[in-house]
C-alpha cells in the first residue's frame, strides 16, 4: 500500500513541484493540506483531478493517515505548524529557512526575526543527503536546505574537506538563479516589467542563505564572498565560484577530488576538466551538475555548479529527504 503524505502550501512552486514529483512515486500518495482560512474554493480549480484535499488540522491528518508533511510555507508558518504535526507523531520536512541554522540567536540575525520554536530548530536535521545522510533517516524533522547553499556546498565543500583552498585568498561564489526562488507571492521586484531583459544583484552582503554555506562547508564569513543575482528566467541557478587552488596542479586534480567524494551519489554529475554545465542541462531534473576549469599559472580555479531550484534546490531534495526517511530507495520518484 502507498503511505499518504502531505503537502502544505501546493499553491506555491515547490509545492507544485512536490506534486508533480510525489505524484509519479511508486510508494507514495500526495495529499493536499489547505492551512488558509482565505482560499475557498480555489484548490478544486488548480488540481480539478489532482490528489485529495483536507483542513492542515492535526487530528484530521492523523485520522486520513498521513505519516509525514512537506511544508512549503514561509518560515513564521513553518514555526507554527512544525509543533502540532510532530505532536501526533507526523513527521515532517520543511522546506523554508526556519529550520536550517542551529541556534536562535543567528536565525535572528540573518532572518531578521525571532525564532519560536528554539527546540525545535536544535532537534532539527539539515537535510542535505549528500553531507548529512546519517542524521535523515530517524529525523522527525528535516530541514530542507535553501538552493543556494545547495549548489555552492556541493561545489564548495569537497575542496575544504580535501585542504587545496587557499583560504587566506578567500571564495567568491558569484550566483544566479531565475524568478520563481523569489516565491509565487506578487511583488514589484519579480514582476513581468521589472525582471524582463533585465539582470540585477541583491541583497549584497546580508544574504539569508550565507550561514547555510558557512555551516556546511567550514568556511569562516571573512573568507566567503556570496552575491545573488535575479536572471529573466522562470527557473534554475548557476554559480560561479572562484578560489585560488594549492597543492593541484590541473583541472584534471580537482576533478579527481570530486569524483572521490561523489563516485556513489546518484544526483550528482561530473563534467569533463574544462568543461561546465549549464541551465538546460538540470532543468527538471534533481542533479547538481559541476565543472571545473583551472589554471595552473596562476593557481586560479573556477568552478561552475548548476542546480534546478524548484528540484533540487526545493523540492526534489524535499523527496530525496523524504525517500531516507519512510525507507524508500534515494531516488524513487526522482528519475
Amino acid at each position: 500500500m502507498s503511505l499518504k503524505v502531505g503537502i502544505v502550501g501546493y499553491r506555491g512552486y515547490s509545492g507544485a513541484e512536490l506534486i508533480r514529483i510525489l505524484q509519479r512515486h511508486p510508494g507514495v500518495e500526495p495529499v493536499l493540506l489547505e492551512h488558509r482560512s482565505d482560499a475557498g474554493g480555489a484548490s478544486q480549480l488548480l488540481h480539478p483531478h489532482g490528489p485529495k484535499t483536507l483542513p492542515c488540522d492535526p487530528e484530521a491528518i492523523k485520522a486520513e493517515g498521513v505519516v509525514l508533511v512537506f511544508l512549503a510555507t514561509p518560515p513564521e508558518v513553518s514555526m507554527e505548524l512544525a509543533p502540532a504535526l510532530l505532536a501526533v507523531n507526523c513527521r515532517v520536512v520543511d522546506l523554508s529557512g526556519a529550520f536550517r541554522l542551529r541556534t536562535p540567536e543567528n536565525y535572528t540575525a540573518w532572518y531578521r526575526a525571532p525564532h519560536t520554536q528554539p527546540g525545535l530548530l536544535a532537534e532539527a536535521a539539515y537535510g542535505l543527503p549528500e553531507f548529512c545522510r546519517e542524521r535523515i533517516p530517524a529525523a522527525r524533522l528535516v530541514s530542507n536546505p535553501g538552493c543556494y547553499p545547495t549548489a555552492a556546498n556541493m561545489a564548495i565543500r569537497p575542496l575544504i574537506e580535501a585542504g587545496v583552498v587557499d583560504r587566506a585568498a578567500g571564495i567568491v561564489c558569484d550566483a544566479k538563479s531565475g524568478v520563481s526562488g523569489a516565491g509565487r507571492k506578487p511583488s514589484l521586484t519579480t514582476s513581468f516589467c521589472e525582471v524582463t531583459e533585465n539582470f540585477c544583484a541583491y541583497s549584497i552582503l546580508k544574504h539569508r542563505h550565507v550561514p547555510e554555506v558557512l555551516m556546511i562547508s567550514g568556511l569562516e564569513e571573512r573568507e566567503f564572498s556570496f552575491t545573488a543575482h535575479l536572471l529573466p528566467l522562470d527557473r534554475g541557478i548557476l554559480e560561479t565560484i572562484y578560489f585560488r587552488a594549492g597543492g593541484v596542479h590541473s583541472a584534471e586534480d580537482l576533478l579527481a577530488i570530486y569524483q572521490q567524494r561523489y563516485h556513489a551519489e546518484p544526483f550528482v554529475r561530473l563534467y569533463r576538466a574544462g568543461r561546465v554545465p549549464d541551465l538546460h542541462a538540470v532543468a527538471r531534473t534533481n542533479f547538481c551538475d559541476i565543472g571545473v576549469t583551472f589554471d595552473a599559472a596562476t593557481g586560479r580555479a573556477v568552478v561552475v555548479s548548476a542546480i534546478d531550484n524548484l528540484v533540487k534546490g526545493a523540492a526534489g531534495q524535499a523527496v530525496q529527504n523524504m525517500n531516507l526517511m519512510l525507507g524508500f530507495a534515494e531516488t524513487g520518484g526522482l528519475q
